[in-house]
């Protein structure tokens, strides 16, 4: 059984209403702390964990469903927000 990701700052600080954030599924797990997820439309994006969530101990692997966050200047990229 796999314990769920405890919340981090960022949603504990109630910003999220401001910032759009879309649902996806890890496909890969990458070095140093990168990921591969596809999103719901099926977009392959390549993803870190959040700053404020570092501090999080959390195993992630694949088939885990994500909250990304989409970066503004490079929507190949993002940070992953919570774990679904």
């Amino acid at each position: 059984m796999r314990a769920s990701m405890p919340s981090c700052r960022i949603w504990k600080e109630g910003r999220t209403e401001t910032e759009a954030t879309e649902t996806g599924v890890i496909e890969a797990v990458l070095p140093r702390a990168m990921y591969r997820v596809r999103l719901s439309e099926g977009r392959l994006l390549r993803v870190g964990v959040d700053a404020l969530c570092q501090g999080t101990v959390v195993k992630l692997i694949a088939g885990d469903r994500v909250g990304v966050r989409i970066a503004a200047r490079d929507p190949s990229r993002g940070q992953i927000v919570r774990k679904l």
